[in-house]
């Protein structure tokens, strides 16, 4: 067993404060600062890009080849898209999400003379005025507007508070934290992926754990709107897991407890090998896990691939219920997700030519499983695995 002890105290009080920061994709500054400032507190190295994502660097025995985790610290908000004539502001989403998530929510107005409050609402908001047109209104981005927390009677006044188009706005999170560990909040994508990479460093470091390789955990700032990691890897890295959100809702076998593994999303699968070495680390550390595939879905690592870079990509998530709106997660998930990442980076490396971008010929080079299943029809227990046929140069 090689996970490690993981502080839950400290990963809930890290999602405390990073939801209590505004982080719309394209307005991350705050939030970069915050966690660059958590990063070096733990006692990682870091380097920023010029836009802000975030490398943090933890050494390990060997240089290559490097592993990464990647979380992103940017959620979804939403842009004012017109001045409008009655004093109110049209929206367009940043990310996607649905107008029907964003009506009634408390919002900020980052303007260039500073913040307003205001609130999201249908452009019919009043049952007393409009009677069941209230209900029969559809549902978008065209049908709700913001009513600004200031004098805003029509256009010139907006102009006068210094609200002008293209002015980001966030959407307040409103979390509650349970005594049984169900968490209720917007924006659990990605913040609660960030405490959980943050407790897996703090879990190292206490424990002045060796990993066999270096260790790079990336922190992306524009996930929501498809860029993520696509400009975050160096050569050193060639494997790299995802923390993210899984859906847990009807077809899906996502669960808000335990890991949820994804096998492949709206790009394809994740690496084969890579994935069933989390799927066993799971087994062997007795953490909770299922698997899921995502149709409408991409992260991080798909960002990575699309870009060019050849690594090894997986994705590792929480069980969220009404992703990308009022969403809720369990403690559970966040914690056997700290503990799988932790067992991951103290494993062993299997794929010892993965150091090099390129080899010549097929030495070293990876095998799937091909051979036909025995027992047809017989439950295999795990302590009685066939591991023995397996090729012991191949990952596991």
């Amino acid at each position: 067993m090689t996970r490690l002890p993981v502080d839950t105290d400290y990963l809930l009080e890290q999602l405390r404060d990073l939801l209590a920061i505004p982080s719309p994709t394209g307005y991350t500054d705050s939030i970069v600062r915050h966690t660059a400032n958590e990063l070096k507190k733990l006692g990682l190295e870091i380097e920023l890009t010029r836009r802000g994502a975030i490398r943090a660097y933890r050494k390990g025995r060997s240089r290559r080849p490097a592993r990464a985790i990647v979380t992103h610290l940017d959620t979804l908000g939403a842009q004012v898209k017109s001045l409008k004539s009655n004093g109110r502001l049209e929206l367009i989403p940043i990310g996607t999400w649905s107008a029907r998530f964003a009506e009634g929510a408390r919002v900020t107005i980052f303007s260039e003379k500073g913040t307003y409050r205001g609130t999201i609402l249908s452009l019919k908001a009043s049952g007393h005025t409009y009677n069941d047109e209230v209900d029969e209104l559809p549902i978008g981005w065209r049908y709700v507007e913001v009513r600004v927390d200031a004098r805003a009677r029509d256009t010139a006044d907006l102009v006068q508070l210094g609200i002008d188009v293209g002015d980001i706005v966030a959407v307040d999170p409103q979390p509650e934290m349970l005594e049984n560990g169900f968490i209720v909040s917007r924006h659990l994508d990605n913040k609660a992926g960030v405490a959980v990479a943050l407790t897996a460093i703090k879990a190292l470091q206490q424990e002045d754990a060796k990993t066999p390789v270096d260790v790079y955990f990336l922190f992306s700032i524009a996930e929501e709107v498809g860029v993520g990691a696509s400009a975050l890897l160096n050569p050193e890295i060639a494997a790299m897991v995802a923390i993210d959100n899984g859906t847990s809702a009807p077809g899906q076998n996502s669960d808000e407890f335990g890991v949820t593994i994804a096998m492949g999303d709206e790009t394809g699968p994740f690496d084969f090998h890579l994935t069933q070495k989390l799927v066993e680390l799971c087994r062997e550390n007795d953490i909770r896990m299922q698997k899921d595939v995502f149709r409408y879905y991409r992260s991080d690592s798909a960002s990575a691939i699309t870009a060019g870079h050849d690594v090894r990509t997986a994705l590792i998530t929480f069980g969220v219920d009404a992703s990308h709106g009022y969403e809720r997660i369990h403690l559970h998930a966040l914690r056997s997700l700290a503990e799988l990442v932790t067992a991951y980076l103290t494993s062993p490396v299997q794929i010892k030519r993965d150091k090099d971008e390129t080899t010549p010929g097929l030495k070293g080079f990876t095998r799937q499983p091909e051979q036909e299943a025995t027992g047809a029809g017989v439950l295999e227990d795990d302590s009685t695995r066939a591991d023995a046929e397996l090729d012991p140069e191949q990952p596991v």
